[in-house]
């Protein structure tokens, strides 16, 4: 994966914008000591965690009508 410099990412924004879409990665390191302080990726790459009903998983039903218009992938990331 590339490192580049806070100056260069600035100075070469389109650039490296275009590399994102199409697919690259890299990191973004800052100061003298290149400290890596960003990851760009796609957000396609973007991995969500699954959601956990927590303390209630078990304990709890529910029941939603057969009229719903909401699809559940549209329950789930609102």
């Amino acid at each position: 994966m590339k490192t580049v410099t806070v100056g260069e990412f600035k100075s070469k924004f389109t650039y490296y914008l275009e590399k994102v879409m199409k697919g690259e990665e890299f990191i973004v390191a800052y100061g003298r000591k290149k400290k890596k302080v960003a990851l760009f990726s796609p957000y396609a790459n973007k991995k969500r965690p699954l959601r956990k009903l927590g303390p209630l998983d078990g304990k709890v039903t529910i029941q939603i009508s057969d009229d719903w218009e909401m699809s559940d992938e549209e329950l789930i990331n609102a």
